[in-house]
């Protein structure tokens, strides 16, 4: 018998703007409205906004939470202020990514981590079987809805000053208290708005009436790809260390936190494989599992709505990590050509 799918509070609204609707991490989620490629264009171009809220909520607070999230995450939480955010790992014993995350600092001893939908079980309990006295970790995602709203107009279209990014503050939109993130999976500048769960429909309906455009799972995925921003489950799982993923930029290793010996040693003696981005030189699209030619594969594919080829992301032997190095990608039993690339993959014309 099949698992019941959870809906997140914007399901119906999603039905009724005539979303197509997909399993995903355990809920039902749209994958695309009007479509990927003009959803995709349009965060780039203009203000895009997704349903996040399958997202995962922990909150650490305590007098040992500081301490603690100091302990299990990769990164250095002690330089957080309060109204700082932090993109940051959940590491295990040999360096693999249990989560990747980010971490807010809501007060002195107060912590708030936005995880994977499809980790949100995994995170809290790796955290909570290692809880401190002095520190309680807590779900708090069925008390919260996410939406993001992403792309070059969206303070113009939201009415929101400027704010550096990774900070967040209380604010207001047409009369909603929402958490104000300056955070976001696209690649683009936007916002990551938190409200109440009964309010996330208010919210919604806010946000578009001001001329944002609903977008769906499948432009999430195109855009993330687009910029190289990691899939958990495809390109870092818990079998894949933070080095070899190019995420040692957000790993203190002068910290003593779980597996940072390991990674430590990874880092000096030099990972035996890489992740690297790479595009197509032939009209094909690379999609997760496919074979790299010398002991490689594909962990993340599309076709890229900016640049019209073929693009993704795969391991490789760290001597082929190389930008311009080509790579030879089985795609479904033939043999075609791509070229590893400098990240990001898209940039925009200045």
């Amino acid at each position: 018998m099949e698992a019941t799918l959870s809906r997140t509070p914007l399901f119906e609204r999603h039905v009724a703007h005539g979303a197509r609707m997909v399993p995903f991490a355990g809920y039902e989620m749209p994958v695309q409205y009007a479509g990927v490629i003009e959803e995709h264009k349009a965060v780039r171009a203009d203000a895009g906004a997704f349903d996040v809220s399958h997202m995962g909520e922990l909150h650490v607070d305590g007098p040992t939470a500081q301490s603690f999230l100091q302990a299990v995450l990769s990164n250095d939480i002690d330089r957080l202020d309060d109204g700082g955010a932090q993109y940051t790992l959940l590491t295990n014993e040999t360096g693999g990514i249990v989560d990747d995350l980010i971490a807010y600092r809501l007060g002195l001893g107060q912590f708030y981590l936005v995880v994977n939908a499809s980790n949100r079980a995994a995170a809290y309990e790796w955290l909570k079987e290692r809880e401190p006295r002095g520190c309680e970790v807590r779900d708090a995602s069925e008390e919260y809805g996410l939406v993001a709203v992403q792309g070059p107009r969206t303070l113009e279209r939201l009415g929101l000053a400027e704010a550096p990014a990774f900070t967040h503050a209380m604010g207001e939109l047409d009369g909603i208290e929402v958490m104000v993130a300056r955070t976001g999976y696209t690649g683009e500048q936007g916002v990551e708005l938190c409200c109440p769960a009964e309010e996330t429909g208010a919210l919604w309906d806010a946000v578009l009436a001001r001329g944002v455009t609903p977008c769906g799972l499948g432009a999430r995925d195109t855009l993330r790809l687009e910029v190289c921003y990691p899939l958990h489950g495809n390109d870092i799982t818990p079998e894949t260390d933070a080095i070899s993923a190019g995420l040692g930029w957000a790993c203190a290793l002068e910290t003593e936190f779980t597996g940072a010996e390991t990674l430590r040693r990874i880092k000096a003696e030099g990972p035996a494989r890489k992740l690297v981005p790479f595009v197509m030189e032939e009209r094909a699209v690379p999609r997760q599992g496919m074979p790299i030619e010398g002991g490689g594969e594909v962990t993340s594919g599309t076709h890229s709505p900016m640049l019209d080829v073929g693009i993704g992301m795969g391991y490789v032997p760290a001597a082929s990590a190389t930008p311009d190095v080509g790579l030879v990608i089985d795609v479904r039993g033939k043999a075609r050509h791509a070229r590893v690339v400098r990240k990001p993959i898209y940039r925009k014309e200045s």
